[in-house]
Formats: C-alpha cells, sequence, structure tokens
C-alpha cells in the first residue's frame, strides 16, 4: 500500500441505485424518449444529460413539459414509471460482490435514490440484493430531490452517522451535487468528469476495489487512486 496514500475514515457507504447498483441508463433514456415523443418532443443527447439522469422524474417532466399542466405532466410520467417499473437490468460490475462484502463485515449501507418503492423492489429482487441495504430513501421521502442534499441528509439521519464519516456512489452531476451538499465525501462511478464538480475520485465500476479485513474490527476498501477508505465495521469483523 502506498505510504503516502489519503486516508479516509468511513463508518456508512451509500449508494445511488441507477447507474450505480444497475445498469439501466438505457431502460430510463429509452422510456422518457418514447414517451415524449408520443407528447410532441423529440429529446436530443444535450436533454437526455441535463434533464434525466440523478433527478425525480417530477423535475424531469417539468423542465421537459415546461408550458404543459400539471395534470398533463402527471399523466406523462405515469406512462414513463409505466414503461421502466419491470424492464430488467444488469448489475454494475462487481458491486454485488462489494454489498455481499460490506454487509459480512456489518458495515452500515444506505440506498438513495430518485426511484420509487415498486420499482427498487423489481430490482433488488431480479439482482437477489433483497436486505442488502439496512436504510433506503426514495422519491416519495422528500420534497426536494437531488442535486438538493435532502435526500442524503434523510439517509445520514436513519443510519445515525455524521455526514463527514459517509461514503457515496454517485454516477451523476445531480447526485454528486447532493451528496456533496450533504457533506458527504463521494466516488464518482463510470464518469471521471464528476471530479470536477466535487467527487474525490472516480471508478469504471466496482470490480477493482478490495475489501481487506485487518481484525480487530478494522478493515479497509482499496482499488481507488490514491486514496485508502478505513472502514469502521461491525462485530463481524472482530
Amino acid at each position: 500500500m502506498d505510504a503516502e496514500s489519503r486516508r479516509i475514515r468511513i463508518a456508512a457507504v451509500v449508494f445511488d441505485m441507477d447507474g450505480v447498483v444497475v445498469d439501466s441508463g438505457p431502460v430510463i433514456e429509452n422510456a422518457w424518449s418514447e414517451v415524449s415523443r408520443r407528447h410532441g418532443r423529440v429529446l436530443t443527447p444535450v436533454d437526455i444529460a441535463s434533464y434525466i439522469h440523478g433527478r425525480p422524474g417530477s423535475e424531469t417532466v417539468r423542465l421537459l413539459f415546461p408550458d404543459r399542466s400539471e395534470n398533463d405532466r402527471k399523466a406523462i410520467w405515469s406512462e414513463v414509471d409505466k414503461a421502466e417499473e419491470e424492464s430488467e437490468c444488469s448489475a454494475i460490475p462487481g458491486v454485488v460482490d462489494l454489498l455481499t462484502g460490506l454487509s459480512r463485515l456489518g458495515v452500515d449501507v444506505g440506498l438513495v435514490t430518485s426511484s420509487w418503492p415498486r420499482r427498487i423492489e423489481f430490482v433488488l429482487d431480479h439482482l437477489e440484493i433483497t436486505g442488502a441495504f439496512k436504510v433506503t430513501v426514495n422519491r416519495n421521502d422528500v420534497s426536494r430531490g437531488k442535486p438538493n442534499p435532502d435526500p442524503y441528509l434523510i439517509a445520514f439521519e436513519r443510519l445515525g452517522v455524521d455526514p463527514e464519516q459517509v461514503l457515496v456512489f454517485e454516477d451523476s452531476d445531480a447526485g454528486v451535487r447532493s451528496a456533496v451538499a450533504a457533506g458527504a465525501t463521494c466516488v464518482a462511478v463510470r464518469d471521471a468528469g464528476l471530479v470536477d464538480i466535487g467527487a474525490i475520485t472516480s471508478v469504471p465500476d466496482f470490480t477493482g476495489l478490495l475489501i481487506g479485513e485487518a481484525g480487530g474490527g478494522r478493515a479497509t476498501l482499496t482499488g481507488f487512486d490514491g486514496i485508502v477508505v478505513d472502514l469502521l465495521s461491525g462485530p463481524a469483523c472482530v
């Protein structure tokens, strides 16, 4: 291990879902693109990048259809939800092993997502990781979603941890801004450019991350560029 690596002390690890736990990007993009086209708007790559990923659907539909009535927006959003709800997606490489390892060590793990309960249940069941998360915060839990800090602040409160002792994995601009504004340390997944807005580093996926057990309740998470995460683990590591 590099003696000059920066060390971060972490009591909980929190994951976004779409794009971090599950590779749902194409499903989400196709659902919004197809429904939007039916309602008279053809989405561009800029629209998708700016308005869809990492944002709650209520904000996305408002940004895409600013001139529509509230009832029209709700109907459009409902169509998108129906298209997404039970669409199968694969896990991001390495994430299931990481979740399993953190659970075995007794490290608290949370999920903070702009998705909704039925979709979350379907995804976790499909990936066979139901029960992996001690705390889940979804879009119904907040009045202000990402990029506001509220979703992460609620998760930290439910976990009973200080924000500065939380490691968050995020893949979108809105998600990174939300986590950083909440006071957490954020690692970007699959987008190195997110380091420019507050992520401390990035990883292409989770396959390069390694949990090392040192005994005495100590463990480390390595595989980051110049960073070692010291995990505050539970009884399973004592």
